[in-house]
């Protein structure tokens, strides 16, 4: 019983993760003046994509680390061009973040497999004090 309650908690945790699209994670931070958008992108054929997607982002969900940002996966393959848009040189996976500034947008971005101390670390960055600025796409 408790290994089943775990899967579907576990597989809850995914869910409640990712916002059903990038456009929809976009929507909510330029809705919402406070909330960083937060993109993570990835492809399926990479490990430490995987790991950041099914380990990493749920355990930030579970820590409520992601409550404060606006989240989405953009998958290199499937997305192509707005991966494309989204990501600084070819290495994956990247974790970008956006936080809205009087300037405009401002750009952050993790680079390769992170733990979550790392991760967490970069969205508590995100909620202080932007440095530079750039467009959302």
């Amino acid at each position: 019983m408790s290994t089943l309650l775990a899967a579907v908690l576990n597989v809850s945790l995914l869910t409640t993760a990712n916002p059903t699209s990038y456009d929809e994670a976009y929507r909510l931070a330029t809705a919402d003046e406070g909330r960083p958008l937060v993109v993570l992108v990835a492809a399926d054929w990479c490990p430490a994509c995987q790991m950041m997607k099914q380990t990493v982002m749920p355990q930030l969900q579970q820590r409520g680390s992601l409550s404060r940002v606006a989240f989405a996966v953009v998958n290199t393959d499937r997305d192509s061009q707005l991966a494309g848009q989204l990501m600084q040189g070819n290495t994956i996976p990247q974790l970008v973040m956006y936080t809205k500034t009087d300037k405009g947008w401002s750009r952050r971005q993790l680079t390769g497999g992170q733990s979550v101390t790392d991760v967490e670390g970069f969205l508590a960055s995100g909620m202080i004090k932007p440095i530079g600025t750039v467009t959302a796409r």
